[in-house]
């Protein structure tokens, strides 16, 4: 069965439970199904190393998940109007796939989430769409055909899924922000297998 992988970076639960979201969005399409993953934490010790499996949530994501993928959807918090530092790192790391076309033609989204509600979710999500375009990949938003864009009062975007934490980092979705979220997942997952028959 096609899978979408729906790769995050989540420090305060945020991101995992808009990750969760969107894969319930991915399998909502019939004959569809979600591979969810996590980039590792950058460590602060030059010395260091973190541990080879996360201690709770989705596994380590690995190359072969975007070899494998139909498609791909990437959620980071916000770190000063810019993705995190971790999924940068990650996604510098992908120079292989890059020059071996790994991701060519294949359908992405992007989500994240943030402190303040003014705080860059929307920089966040376009900078996180600029390693993808260099892949090739086919950037898919959220039209304002899905009526929750119209009428959210927090997260959502027509760049894609977003979630206002707070200044408490509260990860619990607006039901706004968790049917975006799945509307997001549903139209990669779609288009992706829209791809796939031809």
């Amino acid at each position: 069965m096609p899978e979408v992988l729906v790769l995050y970076y989540s420090r305060g639960g945020s991101l995992a439970n808009l990750a969760r979201q969107v894969a319930r969005g991915v399998e909502s399409v019939e004959g569809m199904q979600a591979r969810i993953r996590c980039v590792p934490p950058v460590s602060t010790h030059l010395d260091g190393k973190g541990p080879d499996v996360p201690e709770h949530g989705a596994p380590y994501v690995e190359k072969r998940d975007l070899a494998e993928c139909a498609g791909l959807l990437l959620g980071s918090p916000t770190r000063f109007g810019n993705m995190a530092a971790p999924m940068k790192h990650f996604l510098d790391t992908t120079g292989a796939e890059w020059a071996s076309g790994t991701l060519i033609g294949k359908p992405a989204g992007v989500f994240t989430s943030t402190a303040s509600l003014h705080g860059g979710q929307e920089s966040t999500l376009l900078s996180m769409m600029l390693p993808l375009l260099h892949h090739g990949m086919l950037i898919v938003g959220l039209p304002y055909s899905e009526s929750a864009l119209n009428t959210t009062r927090s997260g959502g975007t027509p760049y894609g899924a977003s979630h206002h934490a707070g200044g408490k980092d509260d990860p619990t979705l607006s039901d706004e922000e968790a049917v975006l979220a799945r509307a997001q997942g549903r139209r990669v997952a779609e288009i992706a297998q829209r791809l796939g028959e031809q």
